[in-house]
């Protein structure tokens, strides 16, 4: 399975992004309202210039306290960002979702953002990938394949 497949099966489509000089409580906000877990911080809509997740927030929050709500994204989001691309196939993905420890990963194209996967999202394909094989397996050992 690809990731392309993944962005395919995704409910919405599109990859919701912050600008870097918005402020803290501004994101708090868009996560809480789309029920996310991470934004893609980008300047133009296109190209990431860092990752701001709900584990970033909450992390300097207990450093700094509600005050990092009046911060701006620029100040708190990860600029090391790991990417991937639509071809990449999963199984790779989940393994450096996995070791890096990090849950959120924007997909880029030729340098543009074209989606954003979750670990949630990866795991939900590969667990129905392991299903459809598992159905093929039995029905080739009933005599039906």
């Amino acid at each position: 399975m690809f990731v392309t497949q993944i962005l395919k099966s995704k409910a919405t489509t599109g990859v919701l992004t912050i600008d870097p000089n918005a402020s803290v409580a501004d994101a708090v906000a868009e996560l809480g309202a789309r029920k996310i877990g991470a934004l893609v911080v980008s300047t133009d809509g296109r190209r990431t210039a860092g990752i701001l997740s709900e584990r970033d927030v909450v992390r300097e929050l207990g450093r700094a306290g509600q005050t990092v709500l009046d911060r701006i994204v620029a100040d708190l989001m990860t600029t090391d960002v790991q990417v991937c691309a639509p071809g990449d196939d999963a199984q790779a993905i989940l393994e450096r979702m996995t070791e890096g420890r990090f849950r959120h990963m924007p997909v880029e194209e030729d340098g543009l953002l074209v989606g954003m996967i979750s670990l949630g999202d990866v795991v939900k394909a590969r667990l129905s990938e392991v299903s459809m094989e598992k159905d093929a397996l039995q029905a080739m050992i009933a005599g039906h394949g």
